[in-house]
């Protein structure tokens, strides 16, 4: 089995307020899906752009910096058999959120 991050850029979920909750219940839909599936690990939306940037020497500063473009949304991780299956999950949350999804596979860690 392999775990895969699936995530969106906070910019590309545009949506009529109006709509906000169908979205919700939609994504919702999703991850409890996902969870009977046996296949979710974890995720969620974040509440905010507000982030700390911790340096290698432990100094702490204020982020994201100005020049970055795009900025975590939600995300989440999903344990599957196949890069194509994980495609599959992002593809039923980009229909969702109504935003594309990004995948991206995360390294094998035995200790885990």
């Amino acid at each position: 089995m392999e775990r895969y991050l699936i995530s969106f850029d906070d910019g590309t979920m545009i949506i009529p307020e109006g709509e906000l909750p169908a979205v919700a219940d939609a994504s919702h839909q999703v991850v409890s899906e996902a969870r009977d599936a046996g296949v979710w690990i974890f995720g969620g939306g974040l509440r905010s752009q507000r982030a700390s940037v911790v340096a290698t020497d432990g100094t702490v500063a204020d982020g994201p910096y100005p020049e970055t473009k795009a900025v975590l949304g939600g995300f989440f991780v999903i344990e599957v058999s196949s890069r194509a299956e994980a495609l599959e999950w992002a593809a039923k949350m980009a229909a969702a959120c109504r935003c594309a999804q990004e995948v991206r596979e995360i390294m094998y860690d035995p200790a885990s």
